[in-house]
Parts: C-alpha cells; structure tokens; sequence
C-alpha cells in the first residue's frame, strides 16, 4: 500500500470493529493489527477484513512502509503504551481511543513524546460527533450561547463490580468511562475556571475505593455557571441539561436532544438530521471522517487531555 493511502487500525476488539465499519463506508484503505489469532479470526468473521497477529512492535519490525496515521483502538489500560510505539515508528497522526491513559503522568510523558517528535494526537471521545450534540452546537449559538449548565455522570456498581476489567482500570473508573460525559459538558461549556469539588464513600466500593459520591460547582473558563452531582451507589444514569436565553435543553439520553422552550412546560424532542448514529456506532462515522480529513475543530488535543485529567483527578479523588 502507498504511506499516503492507507492508515493502521490498531486493536481487534469491539471498537476495531465498529472504526472497520466506518472505514470500509468511507472507502478508506486500512491495515489492521492486532495480537492473538483468535481474536484476528473471529474479527475477519466480523468484518471481512484480515488483521496481522503478533502485537504492533512485530509488525512495525516487519512493516515495509509505516503510514503517516493510526487509530489506536486497543484496551484502557494499553492505550498509552502502543502510542508510544505509534509515535516512535515515525506515524503522525493518531486518534486515540478515550481517555488516552488511566493517570495524569501517563498522559502527561506522552504528550512530551509527542510534542517533541511533532506528531498530531486526538483523543477520540466520540460523543463530541453524537448527531445530537451536533444539533445542539448550532441551537446553542443560534440562541447566543450558554447561561449554565449541569450534569450526572452516575454509573452502575452493581454492573461494574462484575466487569472482567484490569483493576487498574476500575480504579480509575471515572477517568477511563465517566469522563465520556464530563468531556462533552466540559467540550460545549468550558472548562472549570473558578470552582469546588467534593467527593465522599472511599471505600464504600471495593472496585473504586478513592470515592462513589461526587458533587461540584463552579463558573468555566467561558463565565458559565455550572453544577455535578453523582451516586454510584444510587440509581442513576448520564445526563446533562444547558439553558440558554431561550431554551433548556437536555440530553437524557445522551443520543436524543429535548427542549423544553421559553415559557413553556413541554418536553419536545428535536429530529435527527441523518442516520449516521443508527448505520454506526454513535458518533463513530463523522469522527473518523473528520480526523482523515483532519478537520480537528472539535476534538480533543492530547495536550487538552492532560489538563482535563487534573480536572477529573480532582473530582475522583485521586490527588
């Protein structure tokens, strides 16, 4: 394949899965690497497509040409680690599946990896591209912007206790899962400016130890008034809710945006404009197509990255 044509998808898991799919709509010449040969068969079965085994760092090894972008679509708690070797075989462009890394030193060397090598890392939080928050954006700046906004980012114990995940990952939980919604409230309405935290239950959750309870409030670097609160121990679920001069509008659930209007009681639903998030995963298809055209107005920088996991350490009590 010619360097410029074709990109690596890393990884052979649900979301490779679901990057194969967009890829192939787009008609966008790709490589797939992964590591074990069952899990390279049974994504062949899934998709058609042929994945290399072996790791990345064999295959790097054996590549007679390393294309200029990847998407590294690998677990959690490896994402930072095969960017790194992305980075340091010359690649440069990445969209790197959320959050990037588990820590803030993790996120905080790779940055400096990749500032110092010149290479381009997004981080792919594709609710960003959801066709509601799409919508949203426009209404939002139709009506001259946010006046304050609030969000839950609650998540189920009595599933996640369950999950067959690396611990290291549960114990970051709301780093390496609730900070998809946190980055979306934080995307459209700034990020803290001014503002307190608190979080309580350490050790009520033997899967998260450092907190189960989170509540804050503040003003955002864009003079937004805004609010959390989240029980982990409590029934729950994603949401978040911005008003405007004109309108309140909500995102419960996240893919379908209501409004109630100014001197109104009714909850309306607003159409979706395509059927992008119902053909794939949601937000899926206009991320990747964006980051090949690399159109990066509304993603998150890696160097943004590093200051939002701050944030979200703060919140969880992990500093």
């Amino acid at each position: 394949m010619n360097e410029k044509n074709f990109l690596w998808l890393i990884g052979t898991g649900n979301m490779a899965y679901n990057y194969a799919k967009v890829l192939k709509s787009l008609k966008q010449p790709f490589e797939v690497i992964g590591r074990g040969k069952n899990s390279a068969l049974i994504f062949k079965k899934q998709t058609g497509v042929d994945a290399k085994i072996g790791g990345l760092k064999l295959n790097i090894k054996k590549a007679d040409i390393i294309p200029n972008v990847a998407i590294v679509a690998v677990n959690v708690e490896n994402l930072a680690e095969v960017t790194r070797s992305l980075i340091c075989s010359g690649v440069k462009y990445i969209l790197l599946e959320k959050p990037g890394a588990l820590n803030f030193q993790e996120i905080y060397s790779l940055n400096l990896l990749a500032t110092k090598e010149k290479v381009t890392v997004m981080i792919a939080y594709n609710r960003r591209f959801y066709n509601s928050v799409s919508i949203l954006r426009d209404l939002i700046k139709q009506d001259g912007g946010i006046l304050s906004m609030n969000f839950e980012f609650t998540e189920w114990s009595h599933i996640i206790k369950s999950l067959k995940k690396n611990s290291k990952v549960k114990k970051n939980w709301l780093i390496a899962n609730s900070s998809h919604i946190i980055d979306l409230a934080f995307h459209l309405g700034g990020r803290p400016k001014c503002w307190k935290y608190w979080h309580a239950g350490k050790n009520n959750l033997n899967w998260h130890p450092s907190s189960a309870r989170f509540c804050g409030s503040g003003v955002t670097d864009k003079g937004i008034i805004f609010s959390y609160n989240s029980d982990w121990q409590a029934p729950g679920r994603w949401s978040l809710e911005f008003k405007t001069i004109k309108r309140r509008f909500i995102l419960k659930p996240i893919e379908q945006l209501q409004v109630i209007n100014l001197e109104s009681l009714k909850l309306e639903n607003i159409k979706q404009r395509n059927n992008f998030d119902k053909n794939f995963m949601a937000g899926l298809y206009l991320q990747t197509r964006n980051f090949i055209k690399k159109d990066f107005s509304h993603f998150c920088l890696l160097s943004e990255q590093v200051k939002n996991i701050k944030i979200y350490s703060k919140i969880a009590g992990y500093v």
